[in-house]
């Protein structure tokens, strides 16, 4: 009946199994249980400031380089320069949103400096 009324989107016939079950034991929540493990200590303020100080000393470091230097997982490096730094990748580089007009002269000479002097190729007429 479940399938007939949501489709792809219903639970498997197992998952369900195991539900019922659950509540006839007397569970009576379906939030997760608090598991047993180590929290995670890699995203903090310390760390953040050091990945802060490695990016703003060289932007054209990979996610993974950055990890290794700070010795955390190359995951929480990432999530610490999107969410807590607000970064975003651009042409490899990682930088703030919001910049300042020196910082975005900086980058864009060094996009320049990139490309091979592309530009010089480029044919234009009129």
């Amino acid at each position: 009946m479940l399938v007939q009324v949501y489709r792809d989107n219903a639970m498997k016939k197992t998952a369900v199994y195991k539900w019922v079950k659950r509540f006839a034991e007397g569970r009576e929540s379906a939030t997760d249980e608090k598991r047993s493990g180590r929290p995670a200590t890699s995203r903090t303020e310390e760390n953040i400031a050091k990945i802060r100080h490695i990016v703003r000393e060289n932007r054209r470091l990979t996610v993974r380089n950055i990890a290794v230097q700070v010795n955390i997982d190359t995951e929480t490096v990432r999530k610490i320069l999107t969410e807590d730094l607000d970064g975003r990748k651009v042409c490899a580089k990682m930088f703030p949103k919001e910049l300042t007009k020196e910082q975005r002269v900086t980058i864009c000479q060094d996009l320049l400096e990139r490309q091979d002097d592309i530009l010089g190729r480029v044919i234009t007429g009129d």
